[in-house]
């Protein structure tokens, strides 16, 4: 039988709408989207891409940390850029936080995120 549970973390943004931080199902762990957030006050953390890109990442890490799981367990992210020309910068930021771990990953540009948010990241992870 698989077990679904809901994760939750005060370590990491409430959500804002209808949904929760991450659903775990058997071995598999499907997190929200997450944007630069802070935690204590949900409001946006920084101005910049590599400043949100930071705050997001942070974000992912409690989620996950919540599941007894790291960044070397995410399997696959979907990236959602305000900008494509944010792309290096991004990158940066995203390949230092993750370790030179190298997850699967898809990288869209959109025309708007939440909060006026610059990046958002989506993962999913396997124990």
């Amino acid at each position: 039988m698989t077990i679904i549970a809901t994760v939750y973390t005060g370590k990491a943004p409430e959500p804002i709408g209808p949904y929760s931080q991450a659903v775990a199902c058997g071995d598999m762990l499907y997190c929200s989207g997450q944007i630069a957030l802070e935690p204590s006050t949900g409001t946006m953390d920084g101005d910049t891409v590599e400043q949100q890109t930071r705050r997001v990442m942070a974000n992912i890490e409690a989620v996950l940390d919540a599941h007894g799981l790291g960044f070397n367990n995410i399997v696959k992210t979907t990236v959602f850029l305000k900008s494509m020309d944010d792309f290096a910068a991004f990158n940066a930021v995203y390949d230092n936080a993750l370790c030179g771990w190298k997850p699967a990953r898809s990288v869209v540009e959109v025309s708007q995120l939440p909060k006026n948010a610059l990046v958002e990241i989506e993962t999913v992870a396997c124990r």
